[in-house]
């Protein structure tokens, strides 16, 4: 009877110590929870070509209006409002926008990542991280 009671604690302490073996086993290492998102858009950078471009055309434009004095003004003004108007074009057409997503990993650590479309998941969703961050599924929790 008692090597049948020693087999039997044996039996469930084998059974007690696989069992956190097993839940490690079942965690997920690229699996955590998103913190946070947004949608970031960055103004573009400007080389100058648009400010040049602009100014000319604007110039052109200003130069067919009036006569004398009222010529070179409205040529000026028009380099100058074409000048402005060609530099926010070149930066409108250069900017960049982007998903900045936050996951907090299940080991603790904190992901930042960025996608070009909106990822599927929303903040306070587990998710799992696929091809090292570059894609996103949502996980059962």
């Amino acid at each position: 009877m008692t090597m049948l009671r020693t087999a039997a604690v044996a039996a469930l302490f084998a059974l007690a110590s696989g069992a956190p073996l097993a839940a490690a086993a079942a965690s997920c290492a690229d699996c955590g929870v998103v913190t946070s998102m947004r949608y970031v858009e960055e103004k573009g950078q400007s080389s100058g070509v648009g400010m040049v471009a602009g100014g000319v055309v604007g110039g052109v434009v200003g130069h067919q209006f009036g006569s004398g004095r009222g010529n070179t003004v409205a040529t000026i003004a028009g380099a100058g409002a074409g000048a402005y108007a060609g530099n926010e074009i070149e930066k409108n057409r250069n900017k960049k926008t982007y998903w900045a997503v936050t996951v907090k990993m299940d080991n603790g650590s904190v992901r930042n990542l960025t996608y070009s479309q909106r990822p599927p998941a929303n903040e306070g969703e587990r998710v799992k991280l696929l091809d090292g961050g570059r894609r996103m599924a949502l996980v059962a929790n």
